[in-house]
């Protein structure tokens, strides 16, 4: 090495050191541009950020680690691996670590799942989802992983394999696209500016990239980006989102009537607390469901499967999107005993519910009702607090002027002709939907009377079907419960076109059963507790009106007007004409409980799947395991990459360049694949031979007569014919398996997935090999002439 030597060669290192710092800076940006499509997802950008930005940063260190050949492949996999298992679960899974730092055993283990299980959270949660669950370890994953993929391939010497690491950006992507969902006005401008970091890197590694010719550049792209921006907005742009085709394992045609259970809370638990209420606003209601489908006996809830006007139960995470205004609050809700049903109580319109036992958190959220259900029902001790908002109430001029909503709700069915004749007596003549609302309402308080028709108290049968409802408004008693008033004033809503639904829920009554501020104690400082007792549970009406929305109606008489057999019990305008019902063979004064049954298999069906259902579970159990029980996935991905770079490598070797190129290059291909198995072999090609074959101890007469071969092709100054290339290079390959073959098990994988020496193979290395030897050997004095 001469003294010009070395400064050349610390300039290029240095050269070579920045060049690798841009590719991966710009890999960094494209990657959380494109990662950015999941910020609404989470619906916290400082969240989102907490976990994508070290994720991708901590990526393309490791990818940076591999220009180090001390710290190539399997120190990058141990740092990938501590980084996806320990780092990753400490920042998405901090509420379970020690002092949130150190992860504890509940960490590393709900890391492990969420690993994989966090993809499906995504999609199967309304956004926004925020960070429960650890729902952070699906952008902590994408970064990580993806921005390694990118990385590695952007440090490479051989420019051209900065392509292959496009594809792990593309990914990314696309797969955030996926994720997200089908609205964000920043999505074009991430997108515009991913594509174009993407062309100008590109085009910089290739050098491609001109920059006396910026200007004309720049306005090519301006043109681009008008015209793609002026194209979208005249075409529709649905986009494609995993979310909305994900369908939720919940039906609530599987859940039996709310309102027939209502009367047993009041029986069972009438003096029982069964709800506490910290913090919530005085004189609040509490829903416990919400039901706008009649099928003549029951009502229950609904889908948008039945009706364009019923939005479906979803899945949701800790936080919850709404449009709605009102006042702000924040309440803490126990469970007592006696309250063990799958509707969650909440109150107004929920924004977000956390629950303090994280096994806890699994819930369902209809956002056009504000109810919820909670599939492993609500139990003695469970505690969740609430964040919402109380919609403003309006006031009766309002009601009284507002028109009804059109809304498509699923048709009421075998309702009884009482029903329309009385309502029509009543609100037939009125002008707008909220009088007419107002007027049922106030004339069913007014003229019915109330009981709970328990021991002790006036005769009133169970039940809110129609044998029940025309019983309360065609016969010789209007006696009742909110069961049957809530039941019998929404049907006659519906029949004069009005929306209506029923809800069930607590209600801070006094003891004539109207909403008061006095049931909210305060205790210590500002806090305030609401006990809610069985006898709070209670039945009312809501109708939809134009500008207003759900407006809460309450028919139910006072409970403290209570009958005796010497007052006038009968309903106003009696329906002496409307037909009676058949009376049931079994149990007549009772409605059925139960929801329809929406199966419909036979009896003998049933029995041939029932067979079959052992191993249908087993397979079922076994595939989740395979699919998201080990992390072999990635690195039979990262090594299948390594094993497509280095075939590529070897069929451009082969077939790229002249034929006396092509020799050389498969005489590289033999060298490199010692250097990667761990041998040392330099010098000529005939001591490279001896050094391979002393160290592998096979026969070197393989492999000196290669050497002879290409030191023939390089240095003779004859011509090579193609098909004697070809020739040699199967020669070479059946000598490369002859070498792997000769390698321990263990040395013969890792020789395989090393990328040590690839660039070896690229026909340029042999091409300047060539000329630097021809051109030693024209320096080199012949024999007989002077220097």
């Amino acid at each position: 090495m001469t003294r010009g030597e070395l400064p050349h060669g610390v300039h290029h290192a240095h050269r070579q050191w920045a060049r690798n710092l841009i590719s991966l800076t710009l890999v960094t940006v494209m990657m959380l541009l494109a990662l950015a499509n999941l910020i609404d997802v989470y619906g916290d950008p400082i969240a989102w950020a907490a976990a994508g930005v070290p994720a991708t940063l901590i990526g393309a260190l490791i990818a940076c680690a591999g220009t180090v050949p001390a710290l190539r492949l399997w120190w990058q996999l141990v740092f990938l691996a501590v980084s996806q298992f320990i780092l990753g679960p400490v920042i998405a899974l901090n509420g379970t670590t020690t002092a949130h730092v150190m992860p504890s055993l509940d960490t590393l283990s709900k890391g492990w799942a969420d690993t994989f299980g966090s993809f499906k959270y995504l999609i199967s949660i309304t956004p926004p989802i925020g960070t429960a669950d650890g729902s952070l370890m699906a952008v902590w994953t994408m970064g990580l992983w993806l921005t390694f993929l990118a990385g590695i391939f952007a440090v490479q010497g051989n420019a051209w394999l900065s392509l292959a690491g496009v594809p792990p950006l593309v990914a990314a992507m696309a797969l955030s696209a996926l994720l997200g969902t089908g609205t964000g006005w920043q999505r074009p401008l991430c997108g515009t500016a991913f594509a174009l970091l993407l062309i100008i890197w590109l085009s910089w590694r290739l050098e491609l990239f001109e920059w006396g010719r910026w200007l004309s550049s720049l306005i090519i792209v301006a043109l681009a980006i008008g015209l793609a921006a002026g194209g979208t907005t005249l075409t529709s742009q649905p986009r494609l989102v995993l979310r909305d085709r994900y369908n939720p394992p919940l039906s609530p045609y599987d859940y039996t009537s709310p309102l027939s259970g209502m009367r047993s809370y009041i029986k069972d638990h009438k003096k029982d607390v069964l709800l506490t209420a910290t913090n919530l606003p005085a004189g609040t209601p509490v829903r416990l469901a919400v039901m706008d489908r009649f099928d003549g006996s029951v009502w229950n809830l609904s889908d948008s499967s039945e009706a364009a006007g019923s939005s479906n139960y979803e899945r949701v995470g800790t936080s919850i999107a709404t449009e709605e205004q009102g006042y702000p609050f924040t309440a803490t809700f126990t469970v007592n005993k006696g309250l063990a049903d799958s509707w969650l109580p909440l109150a107004g319109m929920a924004t977000g519910v956390r629950f303090t036992s994280s096994g806890e958190n699994t819930f369902y959220y209809n956002a056009d009702t504000d109810s919820a259900i909670i599939p492993s029902d609500t139990r003695e001790g469970m505690t969740y607090t609430e964040s919402g908002i109380i919609p403003v109430k309006p006031t009766d001029k309002r009601i009284n002027q507002a028109k009804a909503s059109r809304v498509s709700q699923p048709e009421a069915r075998e309702v009884p002709d009482s029903v329309s004749k009385l309502a029509t007596s009543i609100a037939g003549g009125q002008a707008s939907g909220g009088a007419a609302a107002t007027a049922l309402a106030d004339t069913l308080r007014e003229s019915g009377w109330f009981s709970h028709g328990l021991q002790g108290d006036y005769p009133s049968e169970a039940g809110h079907g129609n044998y029940r409802v025309n019983k309360l408004l065609a016969g010789t008693a209007m006696v009742g419960d909110s069961e049957q008033y809530a039941s019998a004033m929404a049907l006659m809503a519906r029949e004069l076109g009005l929306p209506s639904r029923v809800v069930m829920g607590f209600l801070p009554k006094n003891q004539e059963g109207d909403i008061t501020d006095a049931r909210t104690k305060k205790t210590t400082g500002n806090t305030t507790v609401t006990e809610f007792t069985g006898n709070d549970v209670t039945a009312w009406v809501e109708i939809k009106l134009q500008g207003l929305g759900w407006v809460a109606f309450y028919p139910t008489p006072k409970e403290t007007k209570i009958p005796d057999e010497n007052q006038n019990l009968t309903p106003p305008n009696p329906q002496t004409l409307v037909r009676q019902p058949p009376v049931p063979l079994t149990d007549p004064l009772r409605d059925k409980t139960q929801a329809k049954g929406q199966s419909s298999l036979a009896g003998a069906d049933a029995d041939a799947d029932s067979a079959n259902l052992f191993w249908a579970r087993f397979q079922r159990v076994a595939g989740t395991v395979a699919l998201y029980g080990s992390p072999l996935w990635a690195l039979l991905i990262l090594c299948g990459l390594i094993l497509l770079i280095k075939a590529l490598a070897l069929a451009r070797a082969r077939r790229h360049g002249s034929p006396q190129t092509r020799v050389a290059a498969g005489w590289n291909a033999i060298s490199s694949l010692a250097e990667q198995s761990g041998i040392t072999a330099k010098g000529t090609r005939r001591d490279q031979a001896e050094s391979i074959a002393r160290q592998l101890g096979t026969g070197g007469q393989a492999l000196t007569q290669l050497g002879r071969e290409a030191d023939y092709a390089s240095f003779s100054g004859k011509a090579v014919l193609s098909s004697q290339a070809a020739a040699y290079w199967r020669s070479v390959d059946r000598l490369r398996k002859t070498m792997l073959a000769s390698l321990p098990a263990l040395r013969r994988l890792k020789t395989r997935l090393s990328l040590k020496s690839v660039v070896i193979l690229s026909s340029r290395r042999a091409d300047r090999s060539k000329r630097q030897r021809t051109a030693t050997r024209a320096r080199t004095p012949k024999k007989g002439t002077k220097s």
